[in-house]
């Protein structure tokens, strides 16, 4: 078939039909070059366009996974709406509703509650805290019959933490397929480590790079080192931890502080990525979380 017609997604690549009255045109599965009027004119086409397909489809996944995402995976404070710290220490989730509030929201609501006298309640729904971690799982397990990812992937955690990782890899697959991109960075952790699995580069690769679309910094921080490592791009992995930078991780500014050493960044990419790294990390801070850390230290 001739380049031309190959492009023209108005007909059907194998047999030339054209889209007109009931006859439908689907496209090829893994790529948006061509269409097909039936599964056997994609069988009988699938020889001459599959290295057209694949190349294609690479460059679809590479458009997809360096695109710059517009928040981490962390998200906002349901609360006070500003973006979560990467650090884990500056929030907390409730069983109750499986919100993650920041440590600024949890400490203002807790003072609230002693100053006035009253019970302890969760931040955001205002549902009476537990009193034991058997409350706490029985609610945790009630969001995970409601398909919680968060409520999910925090079970694949606690069975991580149990060492029941066949256990953990059913709840944090679970939890991938509802979109959760902290449960498919865990994911490649297990597959890189074989974890509950036998080590798969290309499963580890695959859950890397769905939570590095997904805005998780430390997943793409990974890849980087990865490209790096196995010396398949300097500039993949440039690519990588520049976007993880901007998001505010701070392993990413130290790799491209060496790189940049090593001349494979340049002085204005840098100084870019340190603005926006810094930028990152302030729209994190506000009066009522400092005011928290302030407590905590002391």
């Amino acid at each position: 078939m001739s380049e031309d017609i190959e492009a023209d997604t108005s007909c059907c690549a194998s047999c030339g039909i054209s889209e007109i009255d009931d006859i439908k045109l689907v496209p090829c599965d893994d790529c948006d070059l061509v269409k097909y009027c039936s599964e056997d004119c994609q069988k009988d086409h699938t020889s001459r366009h599959l290295l057209d397909c694949k190349k294609r489809a690479a460059e679809l996944r590479d458009g997809l996974l360096f695109k710059q995402p517009e928040s981490t995976h962390r998200g906002d404070c349901p609360i006070c709406m500003l973006p979560l710290p990467l650090d884990t220490a500056t929030y907390a989730m409730y069983t109750c509703c499986s919100k993650i509030v920041c440590t600024g929201c949890d400490f203002a609501n807790e003072k609230r509650e002693i100053e006035m006298r009253i019970v302890q309640t969760c931040p955001f729904c205002r549902k009476e805290l537990p009193d034991t971690d058997e409350e706490c799982d029985k609610q945790r397990m009630k969001r995970i019959e409601a398909n919680d990812p968060v409520a999910i992937r925090f079970e694949g955690f606690e069975q991580c933490k149990k060492g029941n990782y066949i256990g953990a890899l059913d709840y944090l697959k679970t939890a991938a397929e509802l979109g959760d991109a902290e449960a498919h960075y865990r994911l490649s952790l297990l597959y890189k480590n074989g974890e509950g699995v036998e080590k798969d580069i290309g499963k580890e690769i695959y859950h890397a790079e769905e939570a590095a679309i997904g805005g998780h910094p430390k997943a793409r921080h990974n890849l980087g080192i990865c490209e790096w490592n196995n010396k398949k791009s300097a500039e993949r992995a440039v690519k990588h931890w520049i976007i993880s930078a901007t998001q505010g991780h701070d392993d990413s500014i130290k790799m491209l502080m060496k790189v940049f050493r090593e001349g494979f960044v340049s002085k204005d990419d840098l100084a870019a990525a340190l603005r926006a790294h810094q930028a990152a990390v302030n729209t994190t801070k506000s009066p009522q979380r400092e005011a928290a850390e302030e407590y905590c230290r002391n």
